[in-house]
């Protein structure tokens, strides 16, 4: 016997999870539904039989995922320890992969210490509260990522957002919190949506005044920017300044997991406080030797950022004399500001025609009314690829906001 309005098999359809329709439906009438679409593959060009799809929504910046050194790699670490970890990190998880992997993360980074999480979130959201609880206060960046202001949420901390980028305002509220507080400074040194940058100098001077510490997510600048792909702490010489480093093995080194850099005392706590380190399995045995051999090529190759950071400059370039609104990018990462939800996807489909991937980003990731295309700019991605792509969006972005 079913429950009224409910199909047989499916008990979200009626009863005490009624509500779950409604909320759906509100959904699709905002036009923020969002599913999963099966792609053939990674990376920033696909091919769908004959056809090749210029991705612009992957996150492979220097096109290492498909990498054969990256991939050999992967397979001899599986050959040689299996296919996963087996165990949380403390129990019997930890394998010499993980160990050399995060001695060579630090010294990339310039800090004294590193350790691996299954990814950038768990990264984030096992590090912040292991850092700060429930009689202390956070300060993040308006436009921060969700698992910084879940880590926060996590803590109990008290949760003070300072306008983006702006440091006056940090200041401010680092001035009211209570003189004996412990305070976090939370902010993103390339931001993921906007794909501007931080003032990470003037945040650290700002958080030192205060006597706050501070964590930088590099997700989005590893790889990229910095002396070999170091990012923007090691870019600016400020990593013995900036307490920890967020970073991430799944954008610009092209496999999956996350990591934080610290001092070696910060690294001992979070060995020992941090529940998304302790209570899950280690990252695969492939998956870290996938990122080892990505450091081996930012080391070898310290010209793939720069190469890419000029592509990216002259495709800004051609898109604003196009008349696209592009914000403050000044990364790989190139917002194509639409405003409404509906024409941002009407503007994907009808790139999609033309075999250009680039998926609309709605709220709540972005802020109401700033419904856009985020482009990804990879290494894949040819100067003639970028000069088709202006074009197209251009056109496509046009044609979408008139109707």
């Amino acid at each position: 016997m079913t429950t009224e309005g409910a199909s047989a098999g499916d008990p979200a359809g009626g009863g005490a999870a009624a509500w779950i329709d409604a909320e759906l439906e509100t959904l699709r009438d905002q036009h923020l539904m969002r599913q999963t679409t099966a792609r053939p593959g990674a990376g920033g060009k696909l091919t769908e039989g004959s056809i090749e799809l210029l991705n612009f929504s992957s996150n492979d910046y220097l096109n290492l995922s498909r990498d054969t050194r990256l991939i050999e790699a992967a397979n001899a670490a599986a050959a040689r320890f299996g296919a996963g970890a087996t165990a949380s990190r403390l129990v019997a998880g930890t394998l010499p992969c993980h160990d050399e992997l995060e001695q060579r993360l630090a010294t990339h980074k310039g800090h004294p210490a590193a350790l691996l999480f299954g990814s950038g979130f768990l990264a984030n959201i096992g590090t912040i509260p292991a850092l700060i609880g429930r009689d202390d206060h956070a300060f993040a960046d308006r436009l921060v990522h969700a698992s910084i202001i879940d880590g926060v949420r996590l803590s109990g901390a008290r949760l003070h957002r300072f306008h983006h980028n702006d440091v006056d305002h940090l200041s401010d509220l680092l001035a009211a919190a209570p003189l004996r507080a412990r305070k976090l400074v939370l902010t993103e040194s390339v931001f993921s949506m906007d794909g501007d940058m931080a003032p990470l100098d003037q945040i650290t001077d700002t958080a030192e005044r205060f006597n706050a510490m501070i964590l930088v997510d590099e997700a989005h600048a590893g790889g990229v920017f910095g002396p070999h792909g170091a990012g923007r702490i090691a870019e600016l010489g400020l990593a013995d300044r900036v307490h920890i480093g967020m970073g991430t093995l799944s954008k610009a080194l092209g496999g999956y997991g996350g990591f934080v850099t610290c001092s070696s005392p910060i690294r001992e706590l979070l060995v020992n406080r941090a529940r998304a380190f302790i209570y899950t399995t280690g990252l695969p045995p492939a998956a870290v030797a996938a990122g080892s051999a990505a450091l081996d090529i930012l080391e070898q190759d310290p010209g793939l950022g720069p190469t890419l950071l000029e592509r990216c400059r002259v495709f800004r370039l051609a898109l604003h004399a196009r008349g696209i609104d592009t914000s403050h990018s000044a990364s790989q990462i190139v917002p194509v500001l639409i405003g409404e939800s509906q024409a941002a996807i009407a503007t994907a489909e009808a790139l999609q025609q033309h075999n250009l991937l680039a998926v609309a980003m709605r709220p709540p990731t972005v802020p109401e009314g700033t419904a856009r295309l985020r482009l990804s700019v990879t290494l894949a991605h040819t100067p003639d690829d970028l000069t088709r792509a202006a074009d197209l969006v251009a056109d496509c972005a046009t044609a979408a906001v008139a109707t």
